[in-house]
């Protein structure tokens, strides 16, 4: 039916927002370069996906996704933070090919390939589920949006925009910039739960680089270190990409042209508004 498909459009929306929210948090608000933050994303979908399929209730199963997420994300960070730049960079991009590599070879835990079906469902009527969604991202966004304006966030925001003078002002770098990850992280985690509940199936192709470089489109076009700009972003941009849908072209091709079509998108933004959309700084 076709209030299924717009009710899918809008579900799938807000959880785009939260991971885009949760990594413009490290990206936009820290200057922290997350590359391998949807691994955060799919290790969120298996847990709460093993979890619930092995009888665990599924709203302790969407808090652990959200806390195993973290905590990773933080032994990750305490490592890798230190290293700047590009280095940082290189080493969280590797997370992605290592959860790829253990979802795939892990068979006992994960069935590798094969992926874990069956997953329950937390709301069986899509347009329940829809606002159940939507009240979950609406309280976490609205956390995220209390952090980056609390005194934390503005800490954030001064070791992005210069993380030697912020240290010389007596800021511990380090640990807010693990603080960041953690707490990135944790949306994250969240978001994958709420993903793999939805469509009841979850692969190793949930860590794929094609849906990463599409959620760092939403931020870029949107607007780096703007929550407002990442929300007008992906409901306008998912709008577009789903509209392509419709055009008579064949199959073959639709994939590439949706590419193509994005990616002159955000070529067109970065020249005429180098920041995005409602951006407020250039990383």
């Amino acid at each position: 039916m076709i209030l299924d498909y717009f009710v899918s459009i809008i579900i799938y929306s807000l959880i785009y927002i939260l991971i885009v929210t949760s990594l413009n948090l490290a990206y936009g608000f820290t200057g922290l370069v997350n590359l391998g933050h949807m691994a955060f994303f799919g290790i969120g979908a298996y847990v709460s996906a093993l979890l619930t399929i092995h009888g665990v209730p599924w709203y302790i199963a969407m808090i652990l996704a959200g806390a195993i997420a973290s905590i990773l994300g933080t032994i990750m960070a305490a490592i890798t933070v230190r290293l700047k730049g590009d280095y940082f960079q290189v080493v969280t991009l590797g997370l992605v090919f290592m959860a790829i590599a253990i979802s795939r070879n892990w068979i006992s835990l994960t069935r590798g390939a094969l992926g874990l079906p069956g997953v329950p469902s937390i709301i069986s009527n899509k347009f329940y589920y829809m606002v159940f969604v939507f009240v979950i991202c609406a309280v976490c966004v609205f956390i995220i949006n209390l952090i980056v304006k609390s005194k934390t966030g503005r800490i954030f925001q001064a070791i992005r925009d210069d993380e030697t003078a912020a240290a010389i002002l007596g800021k511990n770098t380090y640990f807010y910039k693990v603080l960041s990850i953690l707490i990135s992280t944790f949306f994250a985690g969240i978001a994958g739960s709420l993903f793999v509940h939805y469509i009841n199936f979850v692969d190793p192709t949930i860590f794929d680089l094609e849906f990463f470089v599409l959620m760092l489109s939403f931020l870029i076009i949107g607007g780096v270190a703007s929550i407002k700009g990442t929300i007008i972003s992906v409901f306008v941009l998912e709008s577009v990409y789903e509209s392509l849908r419709f055009i008579q072209i064949s199959p073959e091709i639709i994939g590439a042209l949706r590419v193509m079509i994005f990616m002159g998108m955000l070529l067109v933004i970065l020249i005429i508004r180098p920041k995005g959309m409602f951006g407020k700084v250039v990383i």
